[in-house]
Order: C-alpha cells, then structure tokens, then sequence
C-alpha cells in the first residue's frame, strides 16, 4: 500500500521570515505508519519546494498512491482542500485524507465545500491514521468506516447525503511510545537563517492545562500530557547527530510549565554535552520566568538561546479580555531577567482589535522601547472561528476567507482606523524599532553567540524585506505610508461565515473551568501554576547548589 503525505503550498510572510521550517507532522506519522507495517510511505513539502499545481499532479499521477494524506491549519486550508482535490483528480481511487487543528473543529465547513475529502482525522493522528490505513489496506473501507475512531466523512444515502463524525477517538496516553521517521524529511531544505543551521520543532509536550480564548490548542489536545525528558533528549540527540540539526524551537505551547520535567530536560543536554553542539528556543508564560529567576542562568547554560514570551499587549484590557491576568509590570522585569542570564527575548504583541487606535499602537511601540527585548513581533490578531472569543467578536468580523487568517493580515477593521492606515502604523513600529536595534544595540552585544544570534535575526528581517515577503507585503502593494490606501488584502467576499463543531470535543481544562468558575484561564501570566512537589524543590536546590559551587570555584 503507497500512502503519499503532502504539506501543501501556502505562503504568508510570517514565520517564514526566519528560515523553512520542518513539518514534523509528517515525521510523526510516517513513524507511526511504518512501525505498524506501513512501509511504502513518501512526504512531498510543496511549501518548501513551492511545488505548482501541474508538477504536483504529474508526481502524483506517477505514483499512484492509495492514500494521500494532507495537514492544515486554518489559512492553509483551501490549499489543501485543493491539495486533495488534485490527487482525486489524477487518481480517482485513491483515499483523500485531511488532517489537522481546523479540519478537527470545522470538519462540517470543509466536507460541504471540499465533497472529494474521503475522510477527516479529527485530533493527535498517529493512532488514528493506522486504523484508517489498515481499513484501506484490508479492504474494508467504505463498508467498515464508521467503526473508525476520530473520523469525518460524507455518507451518501436514499435520503441524499449526510456528514457523519464517528466518536472521538482516545488521546494518545504513551506519547514516549512514539517514534517519528525523521528520515523522511530533506534535511537540508530547512535552515534557521539567524544561524545558518538546520533546524528542528521536536515536542515535550502536548495540550495546554489553561484555556486562553484564543488558542485552540488546550481543545484540540484536550489533555495535558508530558514525555519524558530523557525520550525528549533521546530524539533531540537523533536530530543533532545524524541529521546535523544545530537549533531547535520546542513546538508546545509552554514547555516550562512543569518545572521539574523541564530542568530534567535541561540536565540531560548538559550531562550528555548537547548543550555545546544545539542551541534552542522556547515560547513561554511570563509568570514562569518570573518564578523561574533563579534558574535562568541554568537553563542558558543548557543552550537556551531564545525565549518568545507572550506579553500581547500593551493596554491592560486587551489583557484581560485574552484572559491573559498578565500585569505590565510583569512583562518587563521578565524581559529584564532573561536579559540579565543572556537569553534572547522576544516580545509579542497582538494588535488590530475592534478597539485598536493609533493611540494604542504608538503605546505598544513605546513599550517596547521601554521593556527593551531584543526582538519584537506585532502581529494581527486572528480570531480562530473555533475558539470562544470568535464567538464573543462575532459582530467584529467581516472576512471569512481563511486564506487571510495568518496574523499578518488585519481579519477585523478597528473602529478608529482602515485596514491600511493599521497596516501602515504596524510596518512603522517595525522600521523604528530595528533600526534601532541595528544601529544602537545589535553590533555592540558583546562578541559571543548572542550577538552573533542577533545580528543573524537582523539578516533575516532584511533578505524578508528585500524581497518583500515581510508581512505580505508585496502581494498586498504596501511600499511605505504612501501607499497605505491603495493597499488591496484581495479578500474573497464570496465566503461566508463559519464556526466550528465542538460540543463533541471538550478537553480536560474546559471540564476543568466548568467545574471551578474561578480558575485562571490563562496563558501569559497570573499566579496559576501548575502544583509542584517536594522532588521538584529539591532538584531546584541540586541546580542551584551546583551553579554555585561553579561560581565559587570560577571566583577563586
């Protein structure tokens, strides 16, 4: 059996400003395929490669693949509606199978305009896919599709067709237990640019304890599951060793909200000297700098070279309304003391809600200024339509085009302001703040890897701008404030408002929430945390003993 992954073409000007980055979705489940008997699996990165239509349809003519599976994300996905759509075409007998975050809630949405998807996996895929391919492989498909767990599809019957979701299929318990294949990936298409290294997105962990109205990650993990750290350190070895990976970013949503399994991690690359050959990055709470002060040294020590936190917003209500429960005053001491160990930081800010102003993006700009991150990222607020706060700004949001929902198109018109004066304000917060940073603070950050990092990230935002991917600009025909209204985002009108399907799908943390009215839901900061035992004090206290007997003997 021939089971043909794609990654499909979209382009956005966001994070790919920064290198091409690995789609370990495919590695995992090419893991989990071959494992199970699965031998004859390929992966096409047509993003990557920007693969067109014609020569995607020839290598998938030629193949013939018995089932094709695809990924997406929410402005990926008439990409891979597409993707999909061609592989029906060339090979009319093959399964099309569609996977990922928005096709888990919007499975509805997307069979009714995309009938040619043979089914949808809703959820984590490893599992779930093996079920599916045996039922191909033996085949049982379509007759037995409705004993598959975590799968949609349409059933064509007498009365006409009718979209069935068979019942969520269970979380994967023993995430050790899986082995990605990241022999399927070409390694040397993905290069980090600020370090001019491969790069790598392992995970430690999977889910989210807390529910941010934004995020859709805590809902479509459901449960809140961590490896182990030493299996964690196992793949990261694979990747440096044998495929010369020379940077990783850590894919969870916070991979230092379990302290102890995180300074675990952070020993194991220091014990096994992995700490002298892979630098790394981490997205993170600022509540967790801040009650991990004293370990930051420690954690740098272990190669972490960069730190994305999410402090979102300059005006306190915007805070409040993301339930971040994150104070101002806390977002700059965090970025002080990770400053202060030699850690990269990097603030984020969402911008372009109903209430944003030239006011409020002026007060974002001086923040920055103020809180001095080495790096600062404003991006569009996008108002994922499965996510709660989608619902509570439903009368704010006027584009349906999903393409567009990528954090760097304005999805809602402020009150105050166009879409293009928006734009305008954010690309001059930018140019400010780096030029800056390339004049004033970039060269004269010492002679190490911290100023070689910055002076690389600097590389990156320019060859972005250059050929005017930065932010999308040149599709959209931004070329400075004398062009801001004639900026033309090219959103296709003819889409209509969709929401997705979630009463069938509720995690561990909105039981959680439900149950307790007064639990902090939150992302960026507050005092929630999650409870810690004596074994993680005292192996805080084995690391902070050891960095000061270095200190000590480094002093005499």
């Amino acid at each position: 059996m021939r089971i043909i992954l794609i990654h499909p073409n979209y382009h956005s000007g966001g994070a790919e400003i920064a290198g091409n980055w690995p789609p370990a979705w495919a590695a995992y489940l090419a893991g989990a395929l071959r494992s199970n008997g699965f031998t004859d699996v390929q992966f096409i990165d047509a993003m990557t490669d920007d693969i067109p239509e014609e020569k995607l349809a020839e290598y998938l003519a030629a193949q013939k693949p018995d089932m094709v599976g695809v990924t997406s994300i929410t402005p990926s996905i008439y990409k891979a509606e597409r993707t999909l759509q061609i592989a029906k075409q060339v090979n009319p007998n093959c399964i099309a199978v569609l996977g990922g975050v928005h096709a888990t809630f919007m499975y509805q949405q997307v069979l009714t305009e995309a009938p040619w998807i043979d089914a949808i996996v809703r959820g984590e895929g490893e599992e779930i896919i093996v079920d599916l391919a045996r039922t191909i492989e033996q085949g049982r498909w379509p007759r037995d599709r409705a004993e598959v767990k975590g799968i949609a599809y349409i059933d064509q019957t007498a009365e006409g067709a009718k979209i069935v979701a068979t019942p969520a299929a269970p979380t994967i318990k023993d995430l050790d237990a899986i082995k990605p294949d990241w022999g399927i990936l070409d390694w040397d298409k993905y290069r980090y640019i600020p370090m001019n290294t491969r790069v790598a997105i392992p995970n430690m962990a999977r889910g989210c304890p807390f529910t941010c109205s934004f995020c859709s990650q805590w809902k479509f993990w459901r449960d809140y599951r961590v490896r182990d750290p030493k299996k964690v350190v196992d793949e990261i070895e694979e990747l440096v060793e044998k495929y010369q990976v020379g940077f990783f970013i850590l894919a969870d949503e916070e991979p230092s909200i379990n302290r102890k399994k995180f300074i675990q991690f952070c020993e194991e690359l220091i014990a096994r000297g992995l700490n002298k050959k892979v630098q790394w990055g981490i997205n993170t709470r600022v509540t967790d700098i801040l009650r991990d002060e004293k370990l930051l040294k420690f954690y740098n020590e272990a190669g972490l070279m960069h730190v994305s936190l999410g402090t979102e917003a300059a005006a306190q209500l915007k805070l409040d309304l993301f339930n971040k429960e994150t104070k101002i005053a806390d977002n700059k001491k965090a970025i002080r003391l990770l400053r202060e160990a030699g850690i990269v930081t990097e603030a984020q800010f969402i911008v372009g809600l109903d209430s944003e102003t030239p006011e409020t993006l002026e007060e974002t700009y001086r923040m920055a200024k103020d809180w001095a991150p080495d790096l600062a990222n404003w991006s569009m607020y996008t108002p994922w339509p499965f996510t709660p706060l989608f619902k509570e700004l439903s009368d704010k949001v006027e584009v349906f085009d999903f393409d567009k929902y990528n954090f760097v198109t304005p999805i809602i018109k402020p009150a105050a302001m166009e879409r293009g004066e928006l734009l305008d304000r954010v690309m001059n917060n930018y140019r400010r703040f780096y030029m800056s940073k390339a004049f004033f603070s970039y060269p004269w950050s010492g002679t190490g890897r911290r100023r070689r990092y910055l002076l690389g990230c600097l590389k990156a935002f320019l060859k972005a701008g250059f050929e005017r991917k930065f932010y999308d600009l040149g599709r959209v025909g931004y070329w400075g404030p004398q062009s801001k209204k004639k900026v033309d985002f090219k959103f296709d009108t003819t889409r209509s408002r969709a929401v997705g399907t979630t009463a069938d799908w509720e995690a561990n943390a909105d039981r959680s929430r439900k149950a307790q009215p007064t639990i902090v839901s939150a992302c960026g900061g507050g005092t929630e945390q999650m409870t810690e035992d004596a074994e993680c004090a005292a192996l805080q206290a084995k690391v902070l003993d050891k960095a000061d007997g270095a200190n000590s003997v480094s002093r005499h």
